[in-house]
């Protein structure tokens, strides 16, 4: 198959979809890799390595397209709705794209996409089975969200992460709350945690105590009711509005005595709940630093402003919406590895498989033969069958 790597289009993204090192084992299988001119470039990947790995390069976007039966990105569709709208133009029926494409919320990119005939896969809808744990690039660029997030709130709190023994006397260490304890939340935790910190976190899915635990943190307990807190997917349910405002309630003591707040409760095609009201901000010590990891939907922080810098009462909040694009090396090694391993398993007798028997298909597969094809989508958009 001929498979193509076009540069991203989405401001400020350095990512690529795929690394020169990963293009050689689909060379060495038989397929072409095509790729735009200076599409790695940014991520630390020059053209001349794809080129030493049996990849070619091309000047345009528009020979991408037009050469490929599969386009693998980081961002299309409605992850990309400004400068991705250009690429629909240059799209062909029956051709296969893979990428992030914010399926559930963004209903006209979704519709255009369908109506270009194209196979269209979306990176975050990979079911959370073990066979797809390579392929979950969620995971993935969370695992480096939760990591970034601990960085930039070392670099904006006005003392030090550990605690250390000096002539001058003994620093006590920062105290961190993490909220949520998924891919992103964990690994704020055990970042924080390398860094000296004293970690408390809190996930409304009891089941994550152990993990928390076993990272070094203390689980905060609350006393509300989380049996059913959890979906088959591993991710968090989403409550109603008492439960919340019990759940902000408790937390309110705990988040005033931290010196970071890190937020990462967030829901599929779903806004943020809201969980660090502007009240208990103003609880908090000034100099205090809140990184929300959730502000792509709206923000866990009532006072959290998408990709902004907010200060409040001496508390500086933070909405970052794309972190992983921060360490585009390792980001797009990882991305990398998830995408073409996805690839792997969509290739069946030199052509991409679209059938619904398999769940991972059935579950990534959002458009195909003109029409939005999968049922969480459809139901998410509003879409008639």
């Amino acid at each position: 198959m001929r498979i193509g790597i076009p540069k991203e289009t989405f401001p400020g993204e350095h990512r690529v979809a795929l690394i020169p090192a990963a293009a050689a084992p689909l060379v060495k299988a038989g397929h072409e890799v095509v790729v735009e001119a200076g599409a790695g470039t940014a991520a630390g990947f020059p053209d001349k390595e794809y080129g030493g790995k049996g990849a070619t390069i091309v000047a345009s976007r528009a020979e991408v397209f037009g050469a490929s039966d599969v386009v693998l990105q980081v961002r299309a569709g409605g992850s990309n709705p400004e400068a991705g709208q250009a690429d629909l133009a240059l799209m062909k029926p029956g051709q296969a794209i893979i990428a992030f494409l914010e399926p559930l919320t963004a209903k006209a990119a979704t519709e255009s996409l369908a109506a270009r005939g194209v196979n269209a896969f979306s990176m975050e809808l990979m079911p959370r089975i073990t066979r797809a744990q390579s392929m979950d690039a969620l995971s993935s660029m969370a695992t480096i969200a939760g990591y970034k997030a601990v960085l930039i709130a070392a670099m904006e709190l006005p003392r030090m992460f550990p605690m250390m023994m000096t002539a001058a006397g003994t620093v006590a260490p920062a105290h961190v709350f993490v909220v949520g304890a998924g891919v992103a939340g964990l690994q704020a935790i055990a970042s924080a945690r390398k860094l000296g910190a004293k970690v408390e976190a809190y996930d409304v899915r009891p089941a994550v105590k152990e993990q928390i635990q076993s990272l070094g943190a203390k689980f905060v307990e609350l006393p509300l009711e989380t049996v059913d807190a959890e979906d088959k997917g591993g991710y968090a349910k989403e409550a109603d509005e008492s439960f919340y405002r019990r759940q902000r309630e408790m937390m309110a003591k705990v988040v005033a005595g931290s010196d970071v707040v890190i937020t990462t409760a967030a829901i599929p095609g779903k806004k943020s709940p809201v969980l660090v009201t502007a009240d208990m901000v103003r609880a908090m010590a000034p100099g205090s630093v809140i990184v929300d990891l959730a502000a792509e939907r709206g923000g866990n922080c009532e006072l959290t402003r998408a990709d902004e810098r907010v200060e409040d009462h001496g508390v500086t909040i933070l909405g970052p919406t794309n972190l992983a694009t921060t360490v585009p090396y390792h980001a797009s090694q990882m991305y990398s590895k998830n995408i073409t391993t996805f690839l792997a398993h969509l290739i069946k007798d030199g052509a991409i498989q679209t059938g619904a028997d398999d769940e991972i298909v059935r579950e990534t597969l959002v458009a195909s033969g003109g029409k939005i094809v999968n049922a969480r989508v459809r139901q998410a958009l509003g879409v008639a069958e």
